[in-house]
């Protein structure tokens, strides 16, 4: 920072965001041709060269921030509103999805017998797996708030057994799913009610891995003496991000798992 005269972040010229969106053509276009024509080889490159940017970007993030000093207060009260910002982006997105159920269900059409859920639809029991789920992520929610404070108070040790914890809440959590989806009585293409419940709950669980995987990345930092008591906002974006998830299961096993059903 000497360089400069202000305290403002230049973010110098990076080949990420091609990359990025190269990934996501691909990814696309491989999932496409994977659909249609039961093809691998393009949905693995965007695959490859997916965790490859997400690695080399998250490696010039973690050094600018960490090592270079180019985090600055005003930069970062810069990135806690672009978190904010992407955050409420998500909670439009699954607005949308919720509108969709809802629509569904509260005025169901002659063609499902007009009741909810339609004809021919077994609903799983909101007080299984879905319970426990819910248990599991509200006790996660817990630990990653453990964390939060024993960072504040530079305890290293309880962040990062509060850390392990909440990852691994996030792995059951996942498995959970898995299970719930190979044991599931309907598909996805059952009408409205499968259409609804597989998009919203697998964008959820999407949305989970992609949680823990920030969570893993705040952990490894953590192990390598990134954060300290008054810098960390690396991890106070996961914590959000997890939060975010949280409220949005709740919302989510009372409207489609419990009502619902």
């Amino acid at each position: 920072m000497a360089h400069q005269t202000h305290a403002f972040h230049m973010v110098n010229p990076s080949p990420w965001p091609l990359t990025g969106a190269a990934t996501a053509f691909l990814i696309t276009s491989g999932l496409a041709a994977w659909f249609h024509f039961s093809t691998y080889i393009v949905l693995m490159m965007g695959l490859g060269l997916m965790l490859i940017t997400m690695h080399q970007w998250w490696r010039d993030v973690v050094r600018e921030g960490t090592f270079q000093g180019h985090h600055t207060m005003p930069v970062q009260k810069g990135l806690r509103y672009s978190m904010i910002l992407f955050i409420t982006s998500e909670v439009f997105f699954f607005i949308g999805f919720f509108w969709a159920f809802y629509n569904a269900s509260l005025a169901p059409t002659p063609e499902i017998g007009e009741y909810w859920p339609p004809a021919g639809i077994a609903p799983f029991n909101p007080l299984e797996i879905p319970l426990l789920n819910t248990a599991v992520l509200l006790a996660s929610g817990v630990s990653v708030t453990w964390a939060h404070h024993s960072i504040m108070q530079a305890n290293r040790k309880g962040a990062i057994q509060a850390l392990a914890i909440t990852v691994t809440l996030g792995l059951y959590f996942t498995l959970l799913q898995t299970a719930e989806y190979c044991e599931a009585p309907f598909t996805i293409a059952d009408g409205i009610y499968g259409t609804t419940f597989f998009v919203a709950t697998g964008f959820h669980g999407l949305h989970v891995i992609i949680g823990s995987m920030f969570l893993v990345t705040t952990l490894l930092r953590q192990l390598f003496f990134h954060f300290t008591s008054y810098h960390h906002f690396g991890f106070e974006a996961a914590a959000w991000y997890w939060h975010f998830v949280d409220i949005v299961w709740l919302f989510l096993y009372v409207s489609v798992y419990w009502w619902g059903s």
